[in-house]
């Protein structure tokens, strides 16, 4: 159906000043919208809403800002410009390409042409002209900005390469200069910007390429030149005050910078490959990584079971869970619930990720004899209260562990295993005597972090038969003890069960997600784990007395989180899948 005739039906516009300006229209061979938002007659997203329906075509508000240069360049600016499209994200193979006119067909065999050319697949969505021009306006200053920062780096390194200037002392003073800088600092600010948690610069044949890891996942946003890759390691090197010479071994650094007038730190790795130094450099932005336990995830009664083991006098608490699950962002928790004026908290980091008022902080030097082992040794020397251990990694290093739990002090530190009942029989097979265990141990807590639903576009649906199944099956074994919603599903038979699913607005720059939430699950040490613990402690026996004492596994923590909107399906199967 024609779009006036809509717009004349529905009142939004009178019908003779519909007619005028469709026949000035087409007179003048220019879409219709265009003279419509030109005159006035309409307001632009009145326009594209009905547009949108018409069409058939979701209408996306894609923020400028979040939009990677990479993801821009698929099609070059003058096309973008002469057909009014553009690219707004990536997902997997698929880019999503914003029109603000779709029904063009010069438009639509324009994109074929470009999609075949830079092999990738489409989906067509819908933008208003004000969200184009933002993004076009956006693209041309991430372009000019990158590229001239490229340019400058350039000139100059093939001046210092025409001048034979090859000490060390002045590549140094090169790398300080205005051109390395700068571009260092455009990767950073990008970074920051969108949100990232860390970024990667690799070396490779022709180019080096910059990643931006966001919400778990990479992205790449950044191709330099394989000619400034060297410069732009030093610099990084310089700023983290690591050896600029040293490039057969990896090395370990950090630094601060102001960014949009806040403090952010940058925790820096180098990695000798054999096309050159790969950085991995962390992002620590205390406004997003300093969180309550509640703002991780943690709520009813596993919270209650952290704070109970925190807040005791003395105990060893554990945190569980693979590389990049959230664990230290959970012991930085812990620590703010419970260090106070009147405790010594002492913490041992490798590395100290960030910096908290209250804390004595040290970081580990391996490669001078000081470890965690060594570091404990110490440590107890200083009169602690409270003390965390980044790692147990080792039969030392765990002995000293359970013995400064014994002595009165709360020990808080992380292990790595699969789940919370993993803890105990990994102890054991570090060395550990049981009979320390129980006494020891406050309470073991697992976790996995989940991609956190957009709250302005997450729809509300039925759950497949398969994904229905599987929930209800969990929810009936939940602890008993447990009231809400989720145990009238549970008695119904999934009557009027309804979860949520990522859709992609504006806020969220059409991804469907924003940030991410722990899932979690607590075994705290009852009388009766001690005394498993003291016999012949199998996994399956711990297994059977954590669900006699109602522990709510991560499986179970992630469907209540997607049955109150939190998180998908998807995510939480993802995740737990053993």
């Amino acid at each position: 159906m024609d779009i006036v005739k809509i717009l004349i039906q529905r009142n939004i516009i009178d019908r003779a000043t519909a007619l005028l300006i469709e026949a000035e229209a087409k007179k003048n061979q220019v879409p219709v919208d265009d003279l419509l938002l030109a005159k006035k007659a309409i307001d632009e997203e009145m326009l594209f809403s009905v547009k949108s329906e018409v069409l058939g075509i979701p209408l996306r508000y894609p923020n400028a800002k979040d939009i990677p240069l990479k993801v821009l360049e698929l099609i070059p600016e003058d096309s973008a410009q002469h057909y009014s499209m553009i690219p707004v994200a990536q997902k997997g193979g698929v880019v999503e390409v914003g029109m603000i006119h779709p029904e063009d067909s010069l438009a639509q065999e324009a994109l074929k042409f470009l999609s075949r050319r830079g092999a990738f697949s489409w989906k067509e969505v819908l933008v208003t002209p004000s969200v184009f021009e933002a993004i076009l306006r956006s693209y041309r200053n991430q372009k000019e900005e990158s590229s001239g920062a490229l340019k400058d780096l350039q000139e100059a390194l093939d001046e210092k390469q025409e001048a034979g200037k090859k000490s060390e002392a002045k590549f140094q003073r090169l790398v300080e200069e205005a051109p390395v800088t700068k571009m260092v600092a455009v990767v950073l600010r990008n970074a920051v910007e969108g949100k990232a948690s860390d970024i990667h610069i690799e070396p490779g044949k022709e180019q080096s390429r910059v990643r931006f890891r966001f919400l778990g996942e990479l992205f790449s946003s950044l191709f330099l030149p394989k000619s400034v890759h060297n410069a732009v390691v030093a610099r990084i090197k310089i700023l983290s005050q690591l050896k600029i010479d040293e490039t057969r071994i990896p090395q370990d650094g950090r630094f601060s910078m102001v960014i949009d007038e806040r403090g952010v730190d940058f925790r820096v790795s180098t990695f000798p490959t054999a096309l050159g130094e790969k950085v991995a450099i962390r992002v620590l932005d205390p406004d997003i990584g300093m969180k309550s336990l509640q703002d991780l995830g943690l709520r009813g009664d596993s919270l209650q079971k952290v704070e109970r083991a925190a807040g005791k006098p003395f105990g060893l608490v554990l945190v569980t869970g693979p590389t990049g699950s959230g664990k230290s962002t959970t012991l930085y928790a812990m620590l703010q619930s419970v260090r106070r004026d009147s405790l010594n908290v002492v913490s041992l980091e490798d590395p100290v990720e960030y910096l908290m008022d209250g804390v004595n902080q040290s970081q580990m030097k391996p490669e001078i004899g000081y470890d965690f082992a060594q570091g404990l040794r110490q440590i107890l020397r200083q009169d602690p209260d409270i003390i965390m251990v980044g790692e147990v990694r080792d039969k030392e290093t765990a002995t000293l562990v359970v013995h400064a739990a014994l002595t009165g002090h709360v020990v808080l530190s992380t292990l790595h295993t699969n789940n919370a009942i993993g803890a105990i029989p990994r102890l054991l097979d570090m060395g550990v005597d049981k009979y320390l265990i129980a006494p020891t141990i406050s309470a073991a807590l697992s976790q996995r972090l989940v991609r956190r639903l957009c709250d302005n576009c997450k729809e509300k649906v039925e759950p497949q038969k398969g994904i229905k199944e599987l929930i209800l099956q969990e929810l009936q074994r939940m602890p008993q003890k447990r009231s809400g919603p989720e145990l009238e599903y549970a008695a119904t038979g999934g009557k009027d069960l309804a979860i949520f699913e990522p859709k992609g607005c504006r806020e969220c720059s059409s991804i469907g997600y924003t940030g991410r939430i722990g899932i979690f699950e607590v075994l705290e040490m009852t009388d009766e784990l001690a005394g498993i613990v003291i016999g012949a402690p199998s996994e399956a026996e711990i297994e059977k007395e954590a669900v006699r004492q109602g522990m709510m596994t991560m499986r179970q923590d992630g469907i209540l989180k997607v049955l109150d909107g939190m998180t998908s399906m998807a995510e939480v199967i993802r995740v737990t899948e053993e």
